[in-house]
């Protein structure tokens, strides 16, 4: 019998499944296709654990589909565009590309030697020309449909990365990447006007049944449908008015004060009015270099600057002072809220802290006469009766709320609105690392686009990385002449470059044409394997990544070029690998080397110690390369697999390895002796184990199934595996031929997919020809899983104290009598007094006694 050692065979499969070209997929009308894609990874030049646990799923669902006899395309590729390469290009001296090229090639090493199966000949990388041409293209398709703009806006700024970042880029004020605080820039920015496509994303949510409900509903949160009024406001001495929506119009004649957004067009107009202008817009400015996602805002104290200025409510004539607020979004709604401190909780303390003036508008159904606002300690949010409010006093808020919109409309004090929270995507980039925006500034014929005969719009070789808050491309001056292609005059190149986002919102498309060089794709192709049957990848992406790519292919579908509308049938997104990281309030992060009892090796300080999501930063990482070489690439991708289902997070144990690879060397050797009795001249044909053997066999090839087409619980299937594995040791000597060939056959290709290289091995062992992947998935026989004796557990107050066999569905009278029967049992009645027994048929008896 052999010994299981790893490095004698993976290689040798992993060349022998590529030479096979086994994850080769074509198109095959005769087939059912499965377009299994995990999110492709960024080059940083080496794996971690993350990755191995996304593409490990990835892979190991593959193969299970292959052997279903579906016709499977699992491609890979890298996001190889951004700031990260940029920044590390500069900091080694070399070019992006190079430095590129060389992480491509280090983990695309890594990866076979992790197992996974990809189909290379799709692989792309969104930094080569073959690639961005075509995102090139698509850009110009949607700005021919209108749908890409350059307007001004105000942006997030970092000066050290020297870019513009999304809201979402920004972290307590600071860039997330560097740290760096961030600062607000007013800018001409390229946007996709995705905006316009709010509704379709949320009606599109149907067709994501498959899709986790956590991600749908941050994509509904992120996306902010919302019903409400827009009501215009007239300012006190000005011939401006202002507007603001409301989702409470119910609440209009209880406004004390409004505010605006720092960055509001009026605020330098409406802070005229104040006793100290210079000390309004001193403090403006200091709001306006804050971060303004909505989770920085909801998590800020709430703080404001009174303009001076008034505005007059349309409903009462009331005055209502005009504030500045560090807590108003400019890009949601209309940049200005209006607040009712008595109905609204962040109202009631912003007012509280300026002494701002208050009115209660409803009331309880069952208010007291100490329902004042002098007694209020807090915001009442409930609904209730109206007061004093004109025409609707008496009626219930809610009830009335659709004839107040009606009566705005008929006085003309507004309009009914739908909004929504979701803005236009931001795509300009002033970096160097990314797709070129192919348009042109012509003095006379204003912003043209770059012909289509012209793409690629290619980036330059040598450039010189500047400060400045221009794109580096900017100080090129080779790329940025250009004659204007409408009148011939001198003109210049677009320099910034496009958000990464923009190369990943379509990249699944490009593989199931990776090859064509006349389109971005062919729509046959895409067609055929589209739309991606399951995509994996992390709930991170829910609100970015995953909004962007359906709002691609809403635009696509429409164009005609694509038959679908929803990138993905099927989302599954993976828990994360965690594992424990050390600090030391002196030397700070510490790896698991220097911790020795609870302290510091360097210091003998106590140090604190937190499971936590591996980070190069925390010295809490786990090199796959190492384990690979130490355990074996199946032994990895079987122990993160096991004991936690894949959609939680999991906590790495160097103990859980070993024992995950003691298992593997335990079912290398089960197997071999199976087939050592099968090859066994004197071994029967049938046995006295057969029925017990087929029953784990088939039983643990039920659950296996479960898990890849009802649950993803991969977990339940190892540990099936495992308990098979156990069976076929102890039941070989007992087991007939047939019944133990088909035991191991299942058991060999249950596993298969998880740990692939040994289950090869295995199945050539056991004398089969051409990969086990190339052969079917087993079928459970139900009759198999029928069986004549059923082991009945007997407890003694709630706790096991024996077992024995019985005949199924014996009479319950029979089984009482034989629980009491057993010895240890009766270790624990002898002198108890019986209070009572309950039988369980086929399962349980339970004796309580005292």
């Amino acid at each position: 019998m052999s010994e299981y050692i790893p490095a004698n065979i993976e290689k040798y499969w992993q060349d022998t499944w590529e030479k096979e070209g086994l994850f080769s997929a074509k198109t095959d009308e005769t087939k059912e296709k499965k377009y299994i894609l995990s999110m492709f990874p960024y080059p940083s030049g080496a794996l971690h654990m993350g990755h191995v646990m996304n593409y490990t799923i990835n892979d190991v669902v593959a193969r299970y589909y292959m052997m279903k006899g579906y016709n499977v395309m699992t491609p890979i590729g890298w996001d190889s565009f951004g700031l990260p390469a940029e920044n590390a290009a500069i900091r080694l001296g070399i070019h992006p590309s190079e430095n590129i090229e060389t992480n491509i090639a280090r983990m695309k090493d890594q990866m076979k030697m992790a197992g996974w199966g990809f189909d290379w000949k799709r692989e792309l990388a969104t930094s080569s020309e073959a690639y961005y041409q075509w995102t090139q293209e698509l850009f110009l398709r949607f700005y021919e449909k209108g749908l890409v703009e350059k307007k001004d806006g105000t942006v997030n700024w970092c000066p050290s990365c020297e870019t513009v970042l999304a809201n979402e880029q920004v972290q307590d004020g600071s860039c997330e990447r560097c740290g760096t605080t961030v600062s607000q820039r007013d800018l001409a920015q390229w946007y996709f006007l995705m905006s316009q496509y709010a509704q379709k994303l949320l009606d599109g949510h149907k067709n994501c049944n498959e899709w986790p409900e956590r991600v749908i509903k941050m994509q509904k949160e992120w996306i902010g449908r919302s019903e409400g009024a827009t009501i215009r406001f007239q300012v006190e001495g000005h011939d401006e008015s202002v507007e603001i929506y409301t989702t409470r119009p119910d609440t209009l004649w209880g406004v004390t004060f409004m505010s605006m957004a720092p960055q509001h067009p009026l605020v330098e107009t409406l802070a005229a009015h104040a006793d100290d202008p210079d000390s309004v817009l001193g403090k403006v400015a200091e709001m306006r270099s804050l971060g303004t996602s909505e989770k920085e805002l909801q998590a800020r104290e709430k703080e404001g600057v009174f303009t001076g200025a008034y505005a007059i409510n349309p409903v009462n004539g009331d005055r209502i002072p005009i504030y500045v607020g560090n807590f108003v979004l400019m890009n949601y709604g209309t940049g200005i809220v209006m607040a009712v401190p008595t109905h609204d909780q962040r109202d009631f303390e912003f007012s509280e802290k300026y002494g701002i003036t208050r009115k209660i508008v409803i009331q309880p159904e069952d208010a007291s006469e100490s329902f004042t606002v002098a007694n209020m300690t807090e915001a009442y949010t409930g609904d209730g009766v109206l007061v004093d409010s004109g025409p609707f006093t008496g009626q219930n808020n809610r009830h009335a709320m659709n004839d107040i919109i009606s009566w705005f409309e008929e006085k003309g004090y507004g309009r009914r609105e739908v909004n929504f929270r979701l803005r236009d995507w931001l795509l300009s980039r002033q970096r160097y690392w990314g797709c070129p925006i192919p348009m042109i500034h012509c003095p006379s014929c204003g912003t043209v686009p770059v012909p289509r005969k012209d793409l690629p719009v290619q980036l330059p070789e040598n450039v010189e990385f500047q400060s400045g808050g221009d794109s580096p491309l900017a100080y090129c001056e080779d790329f940025v002449s250009v004659a204007c292609p409408e009148c011939g005059e001198a003109a210049r190149r677009e320099t910034d470059t496009m958000d990464t986002f923009v190369d990943s919102s379509w990249y699944y498309l490009r593989f199931c044409s990776a090859q064509c060089d006349d389109a971005p794709f062919h729509s046959d192709e895409v067609n055929y394997w589209g739309p991606v049957d399951i995509y994996i990848g992390g709930i991170e992406h829910a609100t970015m990544h995953l909004i962007y790519v359906r709002f691609f292919a809403q635009v696509l579908n429409e164009m005609g070029v694509i038959d679908f509308t929803e990138p993905a049938k099927k989302l599954f997104t993976q828990g994360m690998v965690c594992s424990t990281a050390h600090y030391c309030t002196t030397h700070k992060w510490l790896h698991e080397s220097d911790v020795k009892d609870g302290t510091c090796v360097h210091c003998g300080a106590v140090v604190t110690s937190e499971v936590t999501k591996m980070s190069k930063t925390k010295l809490n990482v786990v090199d796959p390369e190492d384990i690979i070489s130490k355990y074996g690439a199946d032994t990895m991708r079987m122990y993160i697999l096991s004991d936690t289902p894949p959609v939680k997070d999991r906590i790495w144990s160097e103990e859980g390895v070993h024992g995950i690879y003691r298992f593997i060397k335990r079912y290398w050797a089960v197997v071999q002796d199976a087939i050592a009795h099968l090859m066994d001249p004197a071994t029967p044909d049938e046995g006295a184990s057969d029925a017990a053997i087929r029953y784990a066999a088939h039983y643990a090839l039920e659950k296996s199934i479960a898990s890849f087409e009802e649950n993803w619980q991969f977990n339940t299937a190892i540990a099936r595996a495992m308990e098979l594995t156990t069976t076929i040791k102890k039941l070989t000597p007992k087991t007939g031929k047939r019944s133990l060939r088909e035991a191991v056959s299942i058991l060999v290709r249950t596993v298969a997919p998880i740990i692939p290289h040994a289950s090869e091995e295995l199945w050539q062992s056991l004398g089969e020809t051409g990969s086990i992947f190339s052969a079917s998935y087993p079928k459970v026989d139900p009759s198999a899983l029928i069986q004549d004796e059923v082991t009945i557990v007997v407890q003694v107050n709630g706790k096991m104290r024996g077992k024995f066999t019985a005949a199924k569905d014996s009479a319950k009278t029979d089984l009482e009598k034989r629980a009491f029967e057993e010895p240890n049992v009766q270790k624990f009645t002898e002198g108890a007094t019986v209070r009572k027994v309950i039988v369980i048929p086929n399962k349980i008896v339970n004796i309580v006694v005292s």
